[in-house]
């Protein structure tokens, strides 16, 4: 008889002590995920994640073939960075563990400057990236006379840090922020770019686009498992309109064959991602299990098609997901973990007479 050989993989999240004693993953959020690594032969636990378990938690990461990652680099609850998860995550990998995404994969392609980085592919736009306070306080109000520009630090999620400017009478600028329930503030320029000398301390920046006209006739998320495109999300957004704008959509989801978007397939996994992987110096095959780009809407092209311009890519902790994405997620963990050798023994069979084969 043969020995049935699977992989064990843990999945992260950030919880309690509580949380981590309590976890299961058919009762998680991320129980969709679960039941599709299954389905791969991938034998799935829970790993929650807080600084104060981070014994335990390395412990139970070196134990596994393969570890799939969803916490957000700075929590939107109470501000928390992930730097010490991400120190334990590089050293399981350099012992031979399958991470994703990587931590130095994430700071590649997680960072608002991915925009300036690949900003000549298709989804690409005049986007400036200010590294220190002097280039910033220097550059911006000229690209600022030219009309409204949205700024984006660095390092964030969830709306924070993210601001339109636009100019308004005299030396003063309106500036709206994206995290929800911000207000818009008229004040000096000057002003402003005082209070940004924060974004600029190490591994910060600032990056700056236009902002787009067609804002609010919607953003297509574009969810990616590697190099292959696994759904579609559409939504009406609002972070950065005017009150009268009326609220946001939902994010309506659609699987990779929405006859809408296949242009837009077919940019994503032809062109722009082997691009993206290019200019970041990064190997196909360690990009991310799951990840997706924001793409607002452009200018139509001559022939009327929609042009699209890249918002933002994320990568740390992508969720929700479209109900064709986790098994294509499962598919490409399972691939990696082939290709990496290190199938884990979890199940012997006994023969008849009580021995094992």
């Amino acid at each position: 008889m043969s020995e049935t050989k699977l992989f064990k993989v843990a999945v992260v999240w950030r919880g309690d002590r509580q949380a981590r004693d309590e976890a299961r993953g058919e009762t998680s959020r991320l129980n969709a995920v679960f039941a599709a690594l299954e389905r791969q032969g991938i034998a799935a636990e829970p790993a929650v994640w807080s600084e104060d378990l981070a014994d335990e938690v390395r412990a139970q990461l070196l134990g596994m073939d393969g570890v799939l990652v969803w916490v957000d680099p700075i929590s939107t609850a109470n501000g928390a960075r992930r730097a010490m998860l991400d120190e334990i995550l590089r050293e399981v990998a350099s012992a031979g563990v399958f991470v994703s995404a990587h931590p130095d994969v994430a700071s590649k392609m997680g960072v608002k400057s991915v925009l300036h980085a690949t900003r000549d592919l298709g989804w690409g736009t005049d986007t400036a990236f200010y590294e220190t306070r002097d280039a910033f306080e220097r550059a911006f109000p000229g690209r600022l006379s030219a009309g409204p520009r949205v700024l984006k630090q660095n390092r964030g999620n969830g709306g924070i840090g993210v601001w339109k400017v636009e100019r308004e009478s005299g030396g003063d600028v309106r500036v709206q922020e994206a995290k929800g329930g911000s207000e818009p503030r008229t004040l000096p320029l000057e002003a402003f770019m005082a209070e940004r000398a924060a974004d600029f301390t190490a591994g910060g920046g600032l990056v700056d686009q236009p902002f787009q006209p067609r804002h609010l006739e919607g953003m297509v998320r574009c969810y990616m498992s590697g190099g292959r495109v696994a759904g579609f999300g559409r939504q009406l957004v609002r972070a950065l309109a005017p009150p009268e704008a009326g609220p946001a959509g939902p994010r309506l989801y659609s699987g990779p064959n929405d006859a809408r978007f296949q242009r837009l397939r077919a940019l994503m996994e032809g062109d722009w991602t082997p691009g993206l992987a290019r200019r970041l110096g990064i190997a196909p095959d360690d990009l991310p299990v799951i990840w997706d780009a924001d793409l607002l809407l452009g200018p139509r092209t001559p022939q009327g098609d929609d042009s699209y311009v890249l918002c933002e890519i994320n990568v740390s902790s992508v969720f929700p997901i479209p109900d064709e994405a986790p098994q294509a997620l499962a598919e490409t963990t399972r691939k990696r973990l082939t290709a990496a050798r290190r199938p884990r023994r979890l199940e012997t069979p006994t023969l008849s007479n009580g021995e094992t084969p």
